[in-house]
């Protein structure tokens, strides 16, 4: 068995230790380790974060190899600190039996940068007209424990209360993309005075908080577990802290877009900003920071969306909603959270590790970094500032909203399971 000793790291930001990693397991944490053989890798300066959990990942397979595989998507999650990623359910064909997710969990573990769970669909087809197969992903070898429609909204309230009923039976997580859809008919952008000015059709807040509030009080009717994904409005945090001060079982995500980007860069009518839910407003951004920092938004999430060229490169109306973003997300939140002041590094840990596995049931990831755990780990080297290259990028799709951007940190090092799977920034 392998052994790598990291030497000098800042854990979760703080002390300073070395952790000695034998095979998959951390063996030790201490000071001044040292052991015969191992691989050294010196970390002073560098930030030792558990692996970070993406409880929001589109791999696109099967269907859309053109856009993503499992394998550059997991490649892509490695260069971005990940050890776990969840698969969302839109592919083709649909992943709403046991074979398709089974199928999605097979090529993860086959090509090994990261764990792969499939998330399950809700309804057949994501049609929203009938349950899918929810207890056989669960019971597959896939394990499903999240269930979603991501990319359509889960809008019959007797649907969406079935779902939540039937996860309940198995503690599983129903995860709500909330967009009322006769609300948004037509709509390109967020609604508001830059919509108006453009003359593109405007997505209004209410269209994300009505299905919210609705689905915190089914949530609570059943007392079952909901999750919100990509949360984007003011008002939806606000909806979300009061369900929580009621008790209900209710947690959220946002992405790293939505905490930096605003509706104002829609003005250049570049499609790379067009996105589901839509980029809002300064006064949303600020509201989606504090609520992230508060613990009303329990996780970042990247909705890590590829889209091949020709699906971005023409015409607004016509183009693709989405970003990716699992190789920026960690220098985003480091921009907008970290380096702001409104989170520490154990924190980020939290958002980004801890609560994310917690929410989603990844086993064995999210875990403390102390002898005796998986050693799923991540190297982050806090005072590098770099300018994004989308030509660099281990993803088959290159749709992110900061080519040429100055973002600061870079992942140096993820380790699964003890292996390393990014050494020194390239991919093993």
């Amino acid at each position: 068995m392998s052994k790598t000793l990291i030497r000098g790291a800042k854990v979760l930001g703080g002390e300073v230790r070395d952790v000695l990693v034998d095979g998959e397991t951390i063996a030790e944490v201490g000071t001044g380790l040292s052991a015969e053989g191992a691989t050294v890798v010196e970390a002073e300066g560098l930030i030792l974060l558990p692996g970070l959990v993406d409880l929001h990942t589109h791999l696109r397979e099967p269907g859309r190899e053109d856009s993503e595989t499992v394998l550059t998507g997991t490649r892509a999650a490695a260069s971005g600190g990940y050890t776990a990623v969840f698969a969302m359910a839109n592919t083709f064909p649909v992943a709403d039996t046991a074979g398709v997710v089974e199928q999605v969990w097979r090529l993860g573990r086959e090509h090994g940068y990261c764990d792969v769970q499939p998330i399950g669909a809700v309804t057949v087809g994501l049609e929203g007209r009938k349950l899918a197969e929810l207890g056989a992903m669960h019971e597959s070898a896939a394990g499903v424990t999240v269930f979603s429609d991501d990319g359509k909204c889960v809008d019959d309230a007797v649907i969406m209360r079935r779902a939540l009923e039937y996860v309940k039976a198995f503690g599983g997580v129903v995860a709500q993309h909330a967009q009322e859809p006769r609300l948004t008919e037509g709509a390109q952008m967020n609604e508001g005075v830059v919509s108006a000015e453009l003359g593109l059709g405007g997505w209004p807040a209410v269209a994300e908080e009505s299905i919210i509030a609705r689905d915190v009080l089914l949530a609570e009717h059943v007392g079952s577990r909901v999750h919100i994904c990509h949360l984007s409005t003011a008002g939806s945090v606000e909806i979300v802290r009061w369900a929580k001060s009621r008790g209900i079982d209710v947690t959220a995500e946002v992405t790293p877009h939505h905490l930096l980007l605003t509706d104002e860069m829609v003005r250049t009518y570049d499609p790379v900003y067009k996105v589901n839910p839509p980029l809002r407003t300064e006064r949303d951004v600020t509201a989606l920071r504090e609520a992230l920092a508060d613990g009303t938004i329990d996780i970042v999430a990247t909705d890590h969306a590829p889209h091949p060229h020709e699906d971005k490169d023409c015409e607004w109306a016509a183009a693709a909603m989405g970003m990716v973003g699992l190789e920026t997300a960690l220098s985003v939140v480091q921009h907008t959270m970290v380096d702001t002041g409104l989170l520490d590094w154990a924190a980020v840990a939290d958002r980004m590790s801890f609560a994310p596995a917690r929410i989603g049931g990844a086993t064995g990831h999210g875990r403390p970094v102390s002898a005796g755990e998986p050693a799923n780990l991540t190297l982050v080297d806090p005072a590098y500032r770099g300018t994004v290259d989308p030509a660099d990028f281990a993803s088959r799709s290159r749709n992110t909203p900061y080519e040429g951007r100055e973002l600061p940190g870079r992942v140096t090092h993820t380790f699964l399971r003890g292996r390393a799977t990014l050494m020194d920034g390239k991919l093993a």
